[in-house]
């Protein structure tokens, strides 16, 4: 229907071009026509009037000839003379005619070559016009498949943006859901830790009460054992007490008193003590300073384990870690929405501050390279930077529409990169605190890492991606096998170390853009999707943690598993961290534990 739609419309615009140029050609040789006509009409009058002369000269010869009357005579001289006269002015219109004819045929000629000159435009014009139409026909036809591809998309648009809402649904219950969870946890909390201080004082009271009883019932048994009437020998004993005093003056037996005096302490059980007491007896009370007073020694590194500052880092999942620059602070963040700031003295870590206002979990950390800021990421859809010194929340960048999961200084520290699970990146400027670029990455990003001008992000569809910071274009891809959960660079930024669910580490060649190494062991798993692994300060090493709570250490040169540290975490690890010195490692874990490793 459409093609016989389009024949049509050709065939009436030839139409309307054939009388258009009916219509300008008919103008230009409506006069030359006219002219003819009249020309024709003249030369007929001319011929008939000439017939007329020679008719009234022959009639006047004959007149003449025969009896010509003097009236007469002067009569066919006055017509002669009119006739010469109409012959001559005739002959001027003929002579004007034929120079008008001989015009107009020049005219004509040059019309005729005009129109020989258009019917070849026209001929061209028709090709042109069927080249048009052909090329027409592919158009419209790459238009249909335009617009079926179009309405594709829009279908493909409008199902991403049904599954985002109901997602975005989703996500809201399950926050209010695990907002209401975690008010309810800390109230069971905080009913558990009163009611344990119940069962503790009822358990001291009782123990009070056992020791007054035992001590009463001691005294009783006492005061029974006086009363009673003595043994023979002991009657002996007393008998020889008596005459000794009453010869010695009142002195007693030293060696009776002594002999006496044991054996009623062998008859007194000794006082139970209380709750710790009752442990110290357990374990011994050796064994009970030794833990906490000596570390464990692991070969080649020490755990150093003090609860009350490392043991329950937070209240809650640990996320992240990171030393600063200086190695000299160490920042923890979990999902009670803070970050702690921990200074390590001696392989011993103390508490030193906490970072407040975020309005969800901490999911990265990031310092910059003076130490004197501190970035971190979160699940409320936003980044925060606070000052180090002062604990004080300098920044927050909100503009992401899901959890950022990842947040980066650049190099030149007055830029920060961000990673989030609306598959977005974006570069923000820190003196005038808006986001410069977004850039759209296809799919949720884990975790990012930084050079001078090149961003590289991995992400969930299993792909790490290498972005051009002033371009916002992707400078190439590589696919592995499992989902990313973690980047780091090492120390001079040629090697990028990735973790993915595969349970396998790689460390790719950023100069050839190939795998140079891969790491795995017989028990490393990873436990989450943003399970974070490290690179030594010399690039030497490298530390993972595993879904079963042990930490993996391998050797980047054989690149076999250099050591195992187990037994400490009860959960798997989220988190590591290797201080820029080399001498500290720091681990956290999904339950509120964090761990120091040194190597003194």
């Amino acid at each position: 229907m459409a093609e016989r739609r389009v024949e049509c419309q050709w065939k009436r615009h030839i139409s309307e071009q054939l009388k258009l140029r009916d219509r300008l050609q008919r103008h230009a040789f409506e006069e030359i026509v006219h002219q003819y006509n009249r020309l024709l009409e003249k030369a007929d009058l001319q011929a008939v009037l000439s017939e007329r002369y020679q008719t009234d000269k022959y009639e006047a010869q004959r007149g003449h000839d025969g009896s010509a009357a003097g009236a007469e005579s002067g009569r066919s001289d006055a017509l002669q003379q009119e006739m010469a006269q109409m012959r001559i002015r005739h002959q001027e219109e003929l002579t004007e005619l034929h120079k008008k004819r001989g015009e107009l045929a020049q005219s004509v000629i040059d019309l005729n070559n005009q129109i020989q000159q258009k019917d070849r435009e026209i001929q061209s014009n028709e090709a042109r016009m069927s080249e048009y139409q052909t090329q027409i026909s592919g158009l419209e036809g790459d238009c249909r498949e335009l617009r079926s591809t179009l309405q594709d998309l829009e279908r493909a648009n409008q199902t991403l943006k049904d599954e985002y809402d109901a997602l975005q649904i989703t996500f809201s219950a399950l926050e209010e859901k695990l907002r209401k969870t975690s008010e309810d946890n800390q109230e069971l909390v905080s009913r558990w830790m009163a009611e344990k201080a119940q069962e503790a004082n009822k358990l001291n009271a009782e123990n009070e009460k056992d020791k007054r009883r035992r001590q009463a019932k001691l005294q009783k048994d006492l005061a029974d054992a006086a009363k009673e009437p003595l043994p023979i020998d002991q009657d002996d004993d007393i008998e020889v007490l008596a005459e000794d005093s009453g010869k010695g003056g009142g002195e007693t037996s030293p060696h009776r008193t002594l002999s006496r005096t044991p054996s009623s302490k062998k008859q007194t059980p000794a006082p139970p003590g209380g709750l710790l007491d009752s442990i110290s007896n357990i374990f011994g009370e050796s064994s009970a300073t030794e833990m906490t007073e000596s570390p464990v020694k692991i070969p080649s590194l020490m755990l150093v384990c003090e609860p009350p500052v490392l043991q329950e880092a937070h209240d809650g999942e640990v996320n992240a870690v990171k030393f600063s620059p200086a190695s000299r602070l160490l920042a923890t963040g979990g999902m009670d929405r803070r970050v702690k700031l921990w200074e390590v003295i001696a392989g011993r870590c103390e508490a030193k501050g906490a970072l407040t206002g975020s309005n969800a979990g901490i999911t990265s950390i990031d310092f910059d390279s003076t130490g004197s800021f501190l970035l971190a990421a979160s699940n409320d859809f936003a980044s925060r930077i606070w000052t180090v010194d002062d604990y004080r929340l300098r920044h927050t960048l909100t503009g992401h529409s899901g959890k950022v999961l990842s947040a980066r200084f650049l190099l030149d520290n007055a830029r920060i990169v961000s990673g989030s699970y609306d598959r977005t990146l974006k570069l923000w400027d820190l003196k005038s605190k808006v986001c410069m670029k977004t850039v759209f990455a296809g799919s949720s990003c884990n975790d990012l890492v930084c050079t001078e001008q090149c961003v590289m992000s991995g992400h969930f569809d299993k792909k790490v991606r290498f972005w051009d910071i002033r371009s916002e274009a992707i400078v190439r891809e590589l696919e592995l096998l499992g989902r990313v959960t973690s980047l780091d660079l090492n120390y001079d930024r040629t090697e990028l170390l990735s973790c993915s669910r595969d349970d396998v580490i790689k460390i790719i060649d950023l100069r050839t853009s190939s795998v140079r190494q891969t790491l795995s062991a017989q028990g490393f798993k990873c436990g989450a999707d943003w399970t974070r692994v490290t690179f030594s300060p010399d690039g030497s090493y490298v530390a993972g943690g595993s879904a079963d709570g042990a930490l993996y250490v391998w050797n980047v040169l054989t690149g076999k598993v250099d050591r195992v540290l187990d037994k400490n975490h009860n959960s798997a690890i989220n988190s590591v961290s290797w201080s820029p010195s080399g001498a500290y490692v720091a681990s956290v874990e999904k339950g509120s534990r964090a761990i120091l490793w040194s190597d003194m």
